[in-house]
Parts: C-alpha cells; sequence; structure tokens
C-alpha cells in the first residue's frame, strides 16, 4: 500500500462547534497520517473557524460559504469532482459524525486489494448525539441490508428498491471513480443519498467492518432552502421521487436481475421486504404468495396515492435522463420518466 496516497475529507458544518471539533479530533487520530480536511462552514458568521483554529492542524483547512448554502447544498459540493488538494482518495465526515482510527487505511487497502475505486463502508450509528445520553448502537446500519463483497452497478443500485443504498459517511471513493456522486443541484437532503445510489455506475466494494459512525439527528439538518411545504406534503413528495428512482432502476435492470431480485443472498432484506416494495412502487412484478390479495392491495393503493398527489423535485427527471446518457444505456431520452 502506498503511503503516499493523500486522503481529502469533506466536512459540511452549521454552528455545532461541539461535534465539529469531535469530528475533526476523528480525524488527527487516524492511524493514516496523510489527509488534509477541508471545513466547509455554512453558517454565515462563520463560527467555524474558531474551531479549526484552535486546533492549529495544518491539515484542516478552513472555507466559508458565501452565499449561504444550506443543508443540502453543502453537503452536495463535499461530492464535486474538483480535486485542488490533488488527493488520491476521498470521503465526507459531516460535523456530528465521525470515523474510527482505521477507516482511512482499511478502505485504502481495500480499494487496491478489490481493484474497486468506491468503498460503502458500515456505520454504527449514535443515539441522542451531542447529549449526556450519547450511545452508540451494537450493530452496523448496513448489517440488515448487505452482505459483504463486490457488488456490480446493475445489482448495487437495486438496493434502492427496499432501501436507501448508499449513506454519505460511509462512502469512500478513488481520485479514478467514474460515478459522479455530486447531485448538482439542490433537494431534499434525504432524497440525495438515493439519487446518489443511482449514480453507481462502476463496481462498488461494500464493507461491513463498522468504522465510522452516523449520528440519527435527521431533525437537526433539515435546512432545506425554500423547503416550507407541511410534513405530509413534504413526505408525499420525497416518496413520489424515490418512486420514479426505483422503477428506472428496476427498468435498467434487466431481466435476468429482475427475475433474481426475490432471491439473490446479496442483499439481506427478507423477501416479504422485497415483495412490499415492489408492490409500492408499482413495478409489474410477481411476488406469488409471499403476500396476502390484502396487504397487495393495500400497498398499491398507497403508491398510487404517492403517484398522484406527490410532486417530485422539479429537476428530478433531468437528473435521471443525465445519469441514464453517462450510463450509456442507449435507451431513449426520458421516454418513461413520469412513469
Amino acid at each position: 500500500m502506498s503511503k503516499m496516497a493523500l486522503v481529502q475529507v469533506r466536512t459540511p458544518t452549521y454552528k455545532r462547534p461541539e461535534a465539529l471539533r469531535r469530528c475533526l479530533q476523528s480525524l488527527q487520530a487516524q492511524t493514516w497520517g496523510n489527509w488534509v480536511c477541508d471545513v466547509y462552514d455554512d453558517d454565515p458568521r462563520g463560527s467555524a473557524k474558531a474551531v479549526c483554529d484552535a486546533l492549529a492542524d495544518p491539515r484542516i483547512h478552513f472555507n466559508h460559504n458565501r452565499p449561504q448554502k444550506f443543508a443540502s447544498s453543502n453537503i452536495d459540493q463535499c461530492f464535486s469532482r474538483d480535486n485542488p488538494r490533488n488527493a488520491d482518495y476521498f470521503c465526507v465526515a459531516e460535523d456530528d459524525n465521525l470515523v474510527m482510527p482505521e477507516f482511512m487505511e482499511e478502505n485504502i487497502a481495500l480499494c487496491e486489494r478489490e481493484g474497486v475505486n468506491i468503498v460503502l463502508r458500515n456505520q454504527l450509528m449514535e443515539y441522542a448525539s451531542g447529549t449526556p445520553d450519547a450511545r452508540l448502537s451494537d450493530f452496523g446500519i448496513l448489517d440488515r441490508r448487505f452482505v459483504e463483497g463486490r457488488y456490480e452497478p446493475d445489482l448495487f443500485r437495486m438496493s434502492l428498491i427496499p432501501g436507501i443504498g448508499v449513506s454519505n459517511g460511509g462512502l469512500f471513493w478513488s481520485k479514478s471513480a467514474k460515478s459522479d456522486l455530486e447531485i448538482g443541484y439542490p433537494c431534499n437532503a434525504t432524497l440525495q443519498e438515493y439519487l446518489r445510489t443511482f449514480t453507481i455506475i462502476e463496481d462498488i466494494y461494500v464493507a461491513m467492518k463498522p468504522l465510522a459512525v452516523w449520528a440519527q439527528n435527521g431533525e437537526q439538518t433539515t435546512r432545506d432552502l425554500g423547503d416550507r411545504a407541511s410534513y405530509l406534503r413534504r413526505e408525499l413528495n420525497l416518496k413520489r421521487g424515490i418512486q420514479m428512482l426505483q422503477r428506472e432502476t428496476w427498468h435498467l435492470a434487466g431481466e435476468s436481475r429482475q427475475r433474481a431480485f426475490l432471491e439473490t443472498e446479496r442483499f439481506r432484506y427478507d423477501r416479504r421486504e422485497r415483495a412490499q416494495a415492489l408492490i409500492k412502487a408499482l413495478i409489474p412484478a410477481r411476488v406469488g404468495s409471499l403476500l396476502s390479495w390484502r396487504e397487495k392491495l393495500e400497498l398499491a393503493a398507497r403508491g398510487l396515492l404517492i403517484r398522484t398527489v406527490g410532486t417530485p423535485e422539479e429537476q428530478l427527471a433531468g437528473f435521471i435522463a443525465s445519469r441514464r446518457k453517462a450510463r450509456g444505456t442507449g435507451l431513449g431520452e426520458a421516454t418513461n420518466l413520469s412513469h
């Protein structure tokens, strides 16, 4: 393993100085010493600068967002292809998250050993983050979703049907990665991870040893620009966007992947969960006796409600079309994006 490989960490932050300090200190504790971190502060007052200055580590660089980007765009810029530090590898450590000491070293070793440019690393969950009651889960968030190993992109993207696929803090990628992980337009921060899963166009290695920590505090990161709709409306709109991605993923997977979806052991989701997701997404697949007729009708009704009432992000159809084109499938432009 080359000791010269440089890792650039991108850290979005907003008014959480104690959490940011802990996150940056977890970088300082890495067994891999050749890294730099760019902190992107979305606080108009630039409060994160004091934290960076106090650590006095020349590897940590403060960047002040001007104008303010808000949550999803601040996170999204951390997945840019821009490489001003001339780094070899990249990862994102949001201010309230952290990484274990071996995170960088083991991910670099995996990339080199397996010949992949993207790793999805398992994460522990932190409950009550930032409080005296904070505690870590005794399981990884990928434990019930994936098995250890290398996934071809068509198979990996199918994890969108029963689940979410990637987690921002679990991704570790090389400068040679072909997948464009930056979404490129403001959208719901949750939808962003579904979109990022959809962008994977190359083999990805899922590593089940948890070497990162994800804070379960979504209510603290809801500063999406212009998102003033009611909770129900936001949920329906989000689910409509996810439904579109699920249907497009199914279409792109091809017949052999579709036939194997309910049976494959590459996903840990049980067969009923997979069947429920297919029906709710209004995907015309045979699920046999896995579900009762009543369950199928209820799930289909929920799916129809989402399709009828939910409004997808304005730029979602264009995003799907652009990623489809990048994938080089040769399919027509956006002919079935509203299906």
